[in-house]
C-alpha cells in the first residue's frame, strides 16, 4: 500500500501532512506524543511574548504621555535676552513689539510674557519649596492642561484675585480654596543693610492635578504684576513663551524665530530641556525588545528538545510511513508543522494574555495600591503619577512576527533529523 500525498492543503503542507502532525500534537505521552519539554516550550513562548508585549505598551506609554504633559503643560519655545547683550532684560516697552513680531511667524499659535522664580510656601506651620509663574489670566487658559486638567476645584476665572496651585502643592501643605498661602521670597526689599525677604499671603483660588509629578507638586501660578512686585522685577519680564500649532516641527519653527529675532535673544524647545530623557527612553525601549526577544529564542529552542524525544518515541511509525511511500520531505514538513505549532500557539496565547493584561494594568495598580495601602508606583522619580499603557498594532506585529520566525526557523533541524532516519534501521530497532 502506498500513501498519496494530496495537493498543498495550507501553503506548502498537505492535508495528510497536517493530519499526522496534529495526531502526534493531541497523542497522550505513553502514546508518543509531545514530550513535556514541548508543552514547556508552549508556555516559554507564550510567557515571552506577554512579557515583551506588557513592556513594551509600558515604555511607549510613558514616552508618549510624557510627551504629552510637557507639551500640554509647558510652552512648545521659551525666548529670552541673550546674555551677552547689554540690557539682558525684557522690559514692558519692548515686550508688546516683540511679541507682534513672534506671533507673525508661521504656525505659532500665541506668545506670552511670564516671570518665574523660586519661593518657600508656608501653611500652618508646613513648608515647602516652590516654583512660582507669573503669567496672565489670558494667557493661563491658553495652556491646555492647566486650563482643563485631569482633575480641578475652583476657578480659573478667578485667578486676577489669586493664586493657581498643583494639587500636589496643596496635597503637602494641607490648603484649600479661598485659604491664604504665605510665599516667601529671599529677593526681597532692598536696604542699606542688605536685602530682607519678601513675604506675601496669597488666597489660593484654583487648585489643578496635570497628573506629572514635578508640575502638580511644585508649581504654582501667579497674576503678572504680582509677580512682578513680589521679584521685584517692575517693569520687567524674564522671559516670552511661546504655543506651537504642531510641536513636531518645532526645529523648523525655531529657525525661522532665529532669523527674524537675530542674535539678541536666546531660543529654546521643549526638546532642548526634554530630548536627552526621551532619547534615553527610545534606547531603553530598543535594549529591553532585544533582551525580552532572547528570551523568546530561549523558549523556541526548547522546542528542539520536545522535537528530538518526539522523533524517538516516533522512530517505528516513521520507519512505516517511509515503506508506506512517504516522502523524506514531507516527514520534514510533519514535524516542522508539530514545532510550528507549538510556536504558534504560544505566540497566539502569548498575544491574548499581554493584551490583556496591559488593558487592565492601571486598574490592577489602582487595586493593588488600595489593597496593600502602599504606592507601587513612585511619582517622584517616574515624574508621572499612573502607569501609562499604550499598545500599538506595530509592536505587536513585530512581537508576533519575531516569535513566529523563531519558533517555525528552530523546528528544520530536529525534522531534517527526522527524515534521515533508515527506515528500515528504524523497524528493526523496535
Amino acid at each position: 500500500m502506498e500513501l498519496k500525498i494530496n495537493k498543498p492543503y495550507f501553503f506548502l503542507f498537505s492535508k495528510l501532512e497536517i493530519l499526522i502532525a496534529w495526531r502526534y500534537l493531541i497523542a497522550k505521552r505513553r502514546e508518543g506524543g509531545v514530550s513535556t519539554i514541548a508543552w514547556y516550550s508552549f508556555l516559554g513562548v507564550a510567557l515571552g511574548v506577554a512579557t515583551l508585549i506588557v513592556v513594551q505598551a509600558v515604555m511607549v506609554g510613558f514616552k508618549e504621555e510624557f510627551t504629552d504633559r510637557i507639551i500640554g503643560a509647558n510652552p512648545h519655545l521659551v525666548i529670552q535676552k541673550s546674555l551677552f547683550t547689554e540690557e539682558n532684560k525684557i522690559n514692558n516697552e519692548i515686550k508688546d513689539t516683540l511679541i507682534n513680531k513672534i506671533t507673525k511667524i508661521q504656525n505659532i499659535v500665541h506668545a506670552y510674557p511670564v516671570i518665574s522664580g523660586q519661593v518657600m510656601g508656608a501653611f500652618e506651620g508646613k513648608y515647602s519649596g516652590l516654583q512660582v509663574v507669573g503669567i496672565y489670566k489670558e494667557d493661563l487658559k491658553k495652556i491646555d492642561l492647566i486650563a482643563n486638567p485631569e482633575k480641578k476645584i475652583g476657578d480659573i476665572d478667578n485667578f486676577n484675585v489669586g493664586i493657581s496651585v498643583g494639587k500636589g502643592v496643596a496635597n503637602s501643605l494641607g490648603i484649600g480654596i479661598d485659604q491664604n498661602l504665605r510665599l516667601i521670597s529671599p529677593d526681597g526689599l532692598k536696604t542699606l543693610f542688605g536685602t530682607t525677604p519678601r513675604i506675601g499671603d496669597f488666597p489660593v483660588k484654583y487648585v489643578f492635578k496635570v497628573g506629572r509629578y514635578d508640575i502638580d507638586r511644585y508649581r504654582i501660578y501667579m497674576p503678572l504684576f504680582d509677580a512682578q512686585m513680589f521679584f521685584n522685577k517692575e517693569n520687567q519680564i524674564d522671559k516670552i513663551n511661546v504655543l506651537v500649532k504642531d510641536p513636531n516641527k518645532i526645529n523648523e519653527i525655531q529657525e525661522n524665530l532665529e532669523n527674524s529675532l537675530g542674535n539678541d535673544y536666546e531660543i529654546w524647545t521643549w526638546k532642548d530641556y526634554s530630548g536627552a530623557f526621551l532619547n534615553a527612553l527610545d534606547v531603553e525601549r530598543r535594549v529591553m525588545f532585544i533582551i525580552l526577544s532572547l528570551v523568546i529564542l530561549i523558549a523556541a529552542l526548547n522546542i528542539i528538545s520536545g522535537l528530538v524525544m518526539l522523533v524517538k518515541n516516533k522512530r517505528k511509525d516513521i520507519g512505516i510511513l517511509r515503506t508506506m511511500g512517504l516522502s523524506q520531505n514531507s516527514i520534514v514538513r510533519v514535524f516542522i508543522i508539530c514545532g510550528s505549532l507549538i510556536g504558534i500557539l504560544g505566540t497566539i496565547s502569548g498575544l491574548i494574555l499581554g493584551t490583556t493584561f496591559s488593558y487592565f494594568l492601571p486598574d490592577l495598580q489602582i487595586f493593588i495600591e488600595e489593597t496593600l495601602n502602599r504606592e507601587l508606583w513612585n511619582p517622584e522619580l517616574r515624574f508621572l503619577t499612573e502607569v501609562p499603557v499604550r499598545l500599538r498594532l506595530l509592536d505587536l506585529f513585530y512581537i508576533c512576527f519575531i516569535s513566529l520566525a523563531l519558533s517555525v526557523t528552530v523546528t528544520i533541524f530536529p525534522a531534517i533529523n527526522a527524515a534521515r532516519l533508515d527506515p528500515v534501521e528504524a523497524l528493526r530497532h523496535e
